[in-house]
């Protein structure tokens, strides 16, 4: 067998995220395309392919990593330009270079880095609709109507470090530990945007993620930026494991996969 690691970026619009759903449902996913493709430049002999992260539906990514196993000897060059040829538009292999068998994309990965791009203008651009989250002016009561940009980057700087992140991430009975360590965490605007003028995005970066982790600190800032939550809220969810949520997670549209690290 030949080993390959390939970068690849997707926009999951159109995709129930990276991995089959396995309830025998015909749902069309990035891992998914990715292999059908594999599998007929391999003339439909068995291969494999297995990917640094899980990204969830209608999630994007820039740097995805995946290690294909295939029975072919085929250089690395003609792989990638195999399968740009017949994977569909919005899915692209940006590298392709050879790797140990011993090679495994998500075990062997030192940090990845996440950013989630939200716009705050009263009327969203329609370009952005796929891939940036429009949170826009809020006239309940209860609320300040705009974020509270200054807040939310404050509210960062609890998250850095080794923390329980269990009331911050979908449930999983099989996962052994909740605790993961966060490198860095900062809200930046995104300058010059021809696209509005108040485009912002979470950049994250960690060594490891539970399911749906991002999503739901993206949730609580949120409603810490409108004033739903307090800062004390959020430290206590980080000390105190609770069942129910703080806030709900936020849509996986603004979701985007930016790099992992070796």
């Amino acid at each position: 067998m030949y080993h390959h690691r390939l970068v690849v970026s997707y926009k999951g619009t159109n995709y129930f995220g990276w991995q089959d759903l396995g309830s025998g449902e015909q749902k069309p996913t990035i891992g998914a395309s990715v292999h059908q493709v594999l599998k007929k430049i391999c003339k439909y002999q068995d291969c494999t392919i297995s990917a640094a992260s899980r990204t969830d539906a209608g999630v994007h990514a820039q740097g995805q990593v995946i290690k294909a196993t295939i029975p072919m000897a085929i250089k690395s060059e003609r792989v990638l330009l195999g399968m740009n040829s017949q994977l569909p538009d919005d899915i692209r292999v940006l590298q392709c270079e050879p790797c140990a068998a011993e090679f495994n994309p998500n075990k062997d990965s030192k940090e990845k880095e996440y950013h989630y791009y939200f716009c705050t203008d009263t009327i969203h651009n329609p370009v952005l609709n796929d891939i940036v989250t429009h949170i826009p002016f809020d006239s309940k009561p209860s609320t300040t109507g705009s974020l509270d940009i200054g807040l939310m980057q404050q509210a960062c700087r609890l998250f850095i470090g080794e923390h329980d992140f269990y009331s911050f991430a979908k449930r999983d009975v099989n996962m052994r530990s909740t605790f993961r360590t966060i490198v860095s965490c900062e809200i930046l605007q995104v300058q010059p945007s021809p696209f509005g003028n108040d485009v912002y995005y979470l950049k994250i970066v960690g060594k490891g993620f539970l399911r749906h982790m991002v999503r739901y600190i993206t949730g609580a800032l949120f409603a810490l930026g409108r004033k739903q939550l307090s800062l004390s809220d959020i430290s206590e969810a980080l000390e105190h494991h609770k069942e129910e949520k703080i806030s709900l997670k936020a849509q996986s549209r603004g979701l985007h996969l930016i790099e992992i690290s070796y």
